[in-house]
């Protein structure tokens, strides 16, 4: 199938298997044992025996078969995904939110549970709230309905921290469906924490799965899958086909004649609620990474394999592939639609978003079947994976072999052999810079355009490079080499910094927009976020370094919970917390358990790690011997290479 053709994919059987997973219509997790007749609904109704259905807006299922067009199809968009539960009785007094206390195991037993559950004589419900109430016990205990667990004897720091992930856990129709961005004790919300975020809910996915509860991040994969081809518009604008929503939320509704009846609504933002009105470019990315890490973890590669899953893998490759004006294969991308998402001058292509990008392709490649359609969308994956490479390597690396090069060189250059391809100018490169590069040591540079360099280290960017393969073994050391050489800059009084160095001055007026939340060494401008140790600690693990996370996580844990885990924190060796931080952020306390999780057990790790492709490291160290445009056209691809070009 061509890239630009048509194509319509039928999925056959009920909505439930096929392309509305949910666990009204399963009984065969053992966490909700009673969830097929758990009411979704607001606590004061009461639950009865339900009947669950699945509602899209504007689909129509004819005899189970739902239709999904994609290519040069507008799908149809879903105006809403909720979870009609039918009231049938209204004389239990068991509750939804009973029943996710069995999983979240943060709440109370009652004194008298036998007398609650002679309460319940509604037909087979007894039993099944005998059994709720016994699990609920077991999990109070560890979080676990198994027990056995060897890391059952966690201190105490670690078992507050999973304590608060699970109170962060948000459900959706009785079943686990992600995590939310804070849940602070006080009842305190800050505007749209109370979402479930895609890509804040990555290390709580991890720290689940390294846990063996798989559930959650399953259930999490399959909802976000349904809400990718939603048609969500800006001043009439809608963005293009396999954008996922930067986050969700869970709304009651009432349903329609009958007051006491609800329904759950899953409620997506794409960018059309959020400051700065910017889609999420790194959703799509992290949904990828994300999914091949359960199939890794769990072993179970039937949810890759479902037809609505690769239908989704390969929307989202579609955008991303898609041609466009930009000569570079790097995407092109507006400030703030990743990690960083205000405006601090990272418009055009950042290093982040090009890192995971780059382990996305590898991802997809691992994870799509083999077919017809999916011949030409493998070719321009694999020719992508060979110039980002070679592209990323070349021009983004610096250390201070390459800081000389820059400073001598020449300028307004014409012709295909030009040494100075962007014609970058010397003077671009900064006095903070010319002190702060170590003799040992190197990073990927955040950005770079036509005559614009811009030469702050980004971590995320930087240590994914080394997680994907994307920088080279030696550039991957010599990353490490740095953040060890500028440990007091870059880990200080808690890890990490999210950039180095802060905008100042006229600077940050003039790039942010005198922004008041991220002014120097603050939020996105040089502030600390804690939640970057696991991506630093699969990093160091990636390359036999564990010691700098071990050591990065020790200064962690003796402020963190003290300071009641917050979301950053501020001032050039982090010392503050954040000024308009906010507390138990969830991403803050699941990074710091992913990281406690790999350091015990590092060959876990493998399950985000993308090793080194060594004929697709050829094809990229080709182009860089040879990378003349007029010479690259005539040339003919390896005889023996594995990919499609």
């Amino acid at each position: 199938m061509s890239m630009g053709s048509s194509e319509v994919i039928f999925l056959r059987g009920s909505a439930s298997h096929v392309f509305c997973y949910d666990s009204c219509f399963s009984k065969s997790n053992p966490i909700f044992p009673a969830k097929s007749r758990v009411k979704c609904r607001k606590s004061r109704v009461y639950a009865g025996s339900l009947n669950c259905s699945r509602t899209h807006g504007n689909s129509r299922g004819v005899n189970g078969i739902h239709q999904i067009g994609y290519g040069n199809d507008a799908i149809k968009p879903y105006r809403f995904l909720s979870c009609r539960c039918q009231q049938v009785g209204k004389n239990s007094g068991l509750t939804a939110e009973d029943v996710n206390g069995s999983w979240l195991g943060d709440r109370t037993v009652k004194q008298n549970p036998s007398s609650e559950v002679n309460a319940l004589n509604v037909g087979g419900l007894v039993e099944e709230a005998q059994q709720v109430l016994e699990e609920k016990k077991k999990f109070a205990t560890n979080g676990k309905i198994s027990g056995g667990d060897p890391d059952s004897s966690m201190d105490s720091l670690e078992d507050e921290a999973w304590n608060l992930l699970r109170d962060s856990v948000l459900t959706y129709c009785g079943s686990p469906i992600g995590t939310i961005a804070a849940k602070d004790p006080t009842g305190k919300v800050l505007a749209n924490y109370d979402q479930v975020f895609i890509r804040d809910f990555i290390p709580s996915g991890i720290a689940f799965l390294l846990k063996g509860e798989y559930d959650i991040v399953r259930n999490f994969l399959l909802h976000t899958l349904q809400l990718q081809s939603w048609e969500k518009t800006m001043d009439c604008h809608s963005p293009g086909q396999g954008l996922m929503p930067a986050s969700f939320k869970v709304r009651s509704v009432p349903l329609d004649g009958d007051e006491l009846a609800k329904e759950e609504v899953l409620d997506p933002d794409f960018g059309e609620a959020a400051i700065g009105r910017v889609a999420p470019v790194d959703s799509g990315l992290w949904w990828i990474i994300l999914l091949r890490a359960y199939g890794k973890c769990s072993g179970d590669l039937t949810v890759q394999e479902r037809v609505d899953v690769q239908t989704g893998i390969k929307m989202i490759l579609k955008l991303c592939l898609a041609d466009g004006f930009d000569m570079f294969p790097t995407l092109l991308v507006t400030d703030g639609s990743c990690m960083i998402d205000r405006r601090m001058g990272i418009h055009g292509h950042p290093l982040e978003i090009q890192a995971l990008f780059y382990s996305a392709l590898l991802s997809s490649r691992d994870m799509l079947t083999a077919e017809d359609g999916s011949q030409d969308l493998l070719r321009a994956l694999n020719n992508r994976l060979v110039a980002l490479s070679f592209h990323i390597r070349e021009y983004y690396w610096i250390d201070m072999k390459k800081l000389n090069e820059i400073y001598r060189y020449k300028t307004e250059e014409y012709s295909y052999d030009a040494v100075n391809k962007f014609n970058i100018y010397p003077d671009q490169i900064s006095p903070w810079l010319v002190e702060w590069m170590p003799n040992r040591g190197g990073y990927l540079i955040g950005n770079l355009q036509p005559a614009h360099m811009d030469f702050r280290f980004f971590s995320l960017g930087n240590l994914w490079s080394i997680t994907s393969s994307l920088a080279t073994k030696e550039q991957s050391h010599a990353i490490l080499d740095l953040i060890e050489a500028k440990w007091s800059d870059l880990i200080a009084d808690m890890p990490l910094k999210i950039c180095y160095p802060a905008l100042e001055g006229q600077e940050w007026k003039i790039i942010t927009g005198s922004d008041p939340k991220n002014t120097p060494w603050s939020y996105h401008n040089g502030g600390s976020w804690p939640t970057l140790l696991w991506q630093l600690t699969v990093a160091c693990i990636k390359m036999g370094r564990p010691e700098i996370a071990e050591k990065a996580v020790e200064i962690a844990e003796k402020r963190i919970a003290k300071d009641r885990w917050p979301e950053y924190y501020d001032t050039k060796r982090a010392r503050f917390i954040g000024k308009q931080a906010c507390l138990h952020q969830t991403w803050s306390i699941a990074g710091y358990l992913v990281a406690k999780l790999l350091l015990k057990n590092p060959s876990t790790a493998k399950i985000l790690i993308n090793d080194e492709d060594e004929d697709l490291a050829n094809l990229a160290f080709s182009c860089m011997v040879d990378n003349n445009p007029r010479r690259k056209r005539g040339r003919k691809p390896p005889k023996k290479s594995p990919f499609i070009i």
